[in-house]
């Protein structure tokens, strides 16, 4: 069996649906798109050709059906079903594509944007006026009862990813898409090497490219990023 498929390329499970498909490919495109890195002194030709040869594959079910068939036996139609956070445990997977932590990493960021807007509306509900309040009443405990229930799904989602990243041994502050970027691009150029070793090169990349206002921001970035995934992570704890 090869040991990097089109599944590792796209950092999808082999149960992946036809939408989660199309979503990995869309959202690879914009960081690995050469137009995108053409002033980064960079090529990415290569690896958005394979990303668009691993979709093109993946998402006709006659030569995915022969894909798999090809590279790992299979006899049988899969039942693709929804994408369960974190890598297989498939015996016969040698490693684990960092496509997959990147795309974890970019759901645990949907996930907590979500939960932000969501905390942020709460907050303006209890700002409200008591004669407000009173008026919407039943409405607004109905409301209320619907987004703390949403809230706490989507801060037990980011519990789910954030085991993921934590397994996969990646830092908290490398959860950040500037860092997953750079290091996706880099780790693209060489696929066998561990991730892992990237982690201090992209510390060194920051220190001698950024100027002082730019580490700023991401230093802001990252603590206001920690900051909401506290808030996000108490309701599950209240819960």
């Amino acid at each position: 069996m090869k040991s990097h498929t089109y599944y590792d390329v796209l950092g999808v499970s082999r149960d992946a649906t036809l939408e989660e498909i199309t979503t990995a490919k869309n959202a690879l495109a914009k960081v690995y798109h050469p137009d995108a890195n053409i002033h980064k002194d960079i090529d990415t030709t290569a690896f958005m050709q394979e990303i668009l040869e691993a979709y093109r594959t993946l998402y006709d079910p006659e030569k995915r059906k022969a894909y798999n068939l090809e590279v790992f036996g299979e006899t049988k139609q899969r039942v693709f079903r929804t994408f369960t956070v974190g890598p297989e445990n498939d015996d016969e997977e040698d490693r684990v594509s960092f496509v997959t932590y990147w795309n974890t990493a970019n759901q645990l960021h949907e996930v907590l944007g979500r939960g932000v807007r969501l905390m942020k509306r709460e907050n303006q509900q209890k700002t409200l006026p008591q004669r407000i309040f009173k008026k919407i009443g039943k409405n607004h405990r109905r409301e209320e009862d619907l987004r703390n229930r949403q809230i706490e799904q989507l801060s037990a989602q980011a519990i789910q990813y954030i085991t993921v990243l934590k397994m996969a041994g990646i830092p908290m502050r490398y959860w950040t898409p500037d860092a997953m970027n750079w290091i996706l691009i880099r780790w693209s150029q060489k696929q066998t090497m561990d991730f892992r070793a990237l982690f201090a090169r992209y510390d060194s990349y920051v220190e001698e490219t950024k100027t002082g206002s730019e580490k700023m921001r991401l230093k802001l970035q990252k603590r206001q990023f920690g900051n909401n995934l506290k808030k996000l992570l108490s309701y599950a704890l209240e819960a």
